[in-house]
């Protein structure tokens, strides 16, 4: 087992002051870039659990989890649904930046998020970057929606701290034909509520997790895609979906 440090320290992710203990290092490298740069007293939470936790909880994860993915899991729980009070979520995605615009492109593990989003990287070079590569977080703010970057990235642990507005939603699924059409906002809901870290305990966060849900779908534009590993995907994708 990994050894246990304690580390307490100010972080600012998606906007929210968080002061958060950490014992591995896993999840404090990966949230070295959110350390606070501006001064301030009071969080606006705090995400601390006791360094007995991981053992009280250890039969919620699998067989052999160890204590610093259950960390890196329970910390991105929880901060999801601190999120939830202030008109955001966590969606499991892969979400691009291009043009100041970010595009979430949602799909079941394995799909090839990260394969697609990475050849957005291959297209246009410095101009692009993979805000997030598995969970972003989303929100509404003063009417606009926007990406930001968060610690909790994924396998690749591709991250940034930085916020775009939000371009789109694309639903993903593999093909031997690359092809993209409009999705409606009916047969989004179940797609992006089943992307969604669902473990939320209380009544009231599922509440509000399925409000943020529907008002998301209704003022953001959706497609579901279908595509092979090609330029020619992201091509196709870019012409249809892009913002300017």
């Amino acid at each position: 087992m990994a050894e246990m440090h304690e580390f307490t320290a100010k972080y600012e992710i998606a906007g929210l002051k968080i002061l958060m203990t950490t014992y591995f290092d896993k999840t404090r490298e990966l949230a070295k870039d959110y350390l606070a740069k501006s001064e301030w007293d009071e969080p606006d939470y705090e995400i601390i659990f006791d360094k007995n936790y991981y053992e009280e909880n250890k039969s919620e994860f699998p067989e052999g989890a160890s204590f610093e993915d259950m960390e890196y899991v329970l910390t991105g729980e929880y901060f999801h649904r601190l999120i939830l009070d202030h008109n955001g979520l966590m969606l499991h995605s892969s979400a691009v930046v291009v043009d100041g615009y970010s595009y979430l492109f949602s799909a079941d593990s394995g799909t090839g998020k990260s394969t697609h989003t990475n050849l957005w990287l291959e297209k246009f070079g410095e101009d692009a970057f993979i805000i997030n590569d598995d969970k972003p977080a989303v929100r509404k703010i003063d009417g606009q929606w926007y990406v930001y970057g968060t610690p909790w990235c994924g396998k690749h642990s591709t991250n940034k701290n930085a916020k775009a507005k939000l371009g789109a939603i694309v639903f993903l699924e593999r093909s031997e034909n690359n092809w993209i059409e409009p999705e409606n906002v009916k047969d989004a809901i179940p797609k992006v509520f089943k992307q969604t870290t669902r473990k939320l305990y209380l009544e009231e966060y599922m509440d509000k997790l399925l409000s943020h849900i529907e008002q998301l779908l209704e003022e953001t534009p959706l497609y579901k895609m279908g595509c092979d590993i090609s330029k020619e995907a992201v091509d196709m994708a870019y012409e249809k979906i892009r913002r300017v």
